[in-house]
């Protein structure tokens, strides 16, 4: 089960309820250490003095913040605490939005909360009145000695807590260089190529089932690490594999609607096609037409070494002579 990482209570108008703050992500990212290539010896993390260029012990390592050049204001966990101990301890609920109307880029990190000792009344009002109405509600935490937006949010019988970035951290689309919406611009998009795209988007359509998909590449990268640990190249490097310059396209005019609809027809043959239309029974005798004068080429190849070898004079008298009688037929003919 997985950690509490942080106790306190959800606070809205006098309401209060006591929650306890677990994670709800965790990284399947490798966990990779830095290696000396002639020894294979582990490279360690070191604190260096800037000043001495010697390390430093853990415990002799504090926070600073710089007010002026070389100047700092050392803080201790207890400043962090102190600073604003209700904040600390609460999720404060400040409004509550529609769900729908949050950008996706403002989520950050999900947490779970979960009802604490004499917590779960006041959970089970707040969650479903969340559930009737649609709203997240949109709160203020300290975590990690850090404040956060949060956004409340129902998910089945749970209350998610995703904490958000402020909206002086979110970079303007304003500045982007974006197609208009109008489609009477070469870079607009045209009716008929919504409309297909429409209905490539219908037929990818599927049932949310986030279980199907996986790091493929970290799947792909362990297989490679077990292979070179069955091989034993436990301490063996693999050498960088040389890159061709791969050659320049030039530019060409793209026909949308023919991607869109090749691309319905691929995905058609794909899962929607009749099997009992296709003529099965014509294309067995194709695969095996290719197949069989694979087998009978090899013999047949080494047949006709065997003839012209034999043809061949067995001195070099031979091929003299042939190339003389072919000089005397030409000169008759003159």
């Amino acid at each position: 089960m997985s950690r509490i990482i942080w106790k306190g209570a959800i606070t809205f108008g006098l309401v209060n309820i006591p929650v306890v703050l677990k994670p709800a992500s965790r990284s399947q990212t490798l966990d990779l250490d830095l290696l000396d290539a002639r020894d294979m010896a582990p490279v360690g993390y070191q604190r260096i003095n800037k000043s001495t260029g010697k390390p430093i012990p853990k415990e002799h390592i504090v926070k600073g913040y710089q007010y002026e050049k070389d100047e700092y204001v050392v803080l201790s966990d207890e400043d962090f605490r102190q600073a604003n101990v209700e904040a600390t301890q609460t999720v404060d609920i400040v409004s509550f939005v529609q769900a729908d109307d949050i950008p996706p880029y403002y989520f950050d990190t999900p947490y779970y909360l979960e009802p604490d000792k004499r917590g779960e009344r006041g959970y089970a009002l707040l969650r479903e009145t969340m559930r009737r109405t649609g709203r997240a509600a949109l709160a203020l935490v300290v975590l990690r000695n850090r404040q956060h937006l949060a956004a409340m949010l129902v998910d089945d019988n749970a209350l998610v807590l995703n904490t958000m970035r402020f909206a002086d951290e979110v970079l303007p689309i304003s500045e982007l260089k974006l197609p208009k919406a109008s489609s009477g611009k070469a870079t607009g998009a045209h009716a008929r190529e919504i409309e297909m795209a429409v209905k490539l988007i219908e037929d990818m359509s599927e049932e949310w089932a986030p279980e199907q998909y996986r790091d493929t590449y970290r799947d792909d990268l362990m297989a490679r690490i077990e292979q070179k640990i069955e091989s034993g190249q436990t301490h063996e490097l693999t050498p960088a594999a040389e890159e061709e310059e791969a050659p320049r396209k030039s530019a060409k005019v793209i026909d949308m609607v023919a991607l869109l609809k090749q691309s319905l027809d691929t995905r058609g043959k794909r899962g929607g096609r009749d099997k009992s239309s296709e003529p099965q029974e014509e294309d067995a005798p194709r695969k095996t037409a290719r197949r069989a004068p694979a087998r009978k080429h090899a013999p047949a190849k080494r047949a006709a070494g065997s003839r012209a070898s034999a043809k061949r004079p067995s001195h070099p008298s031979g091929g003299k002579s042939t190339s003389a009688s072919r000089t005397t037929a030409r000169r008759k003919q003159a």
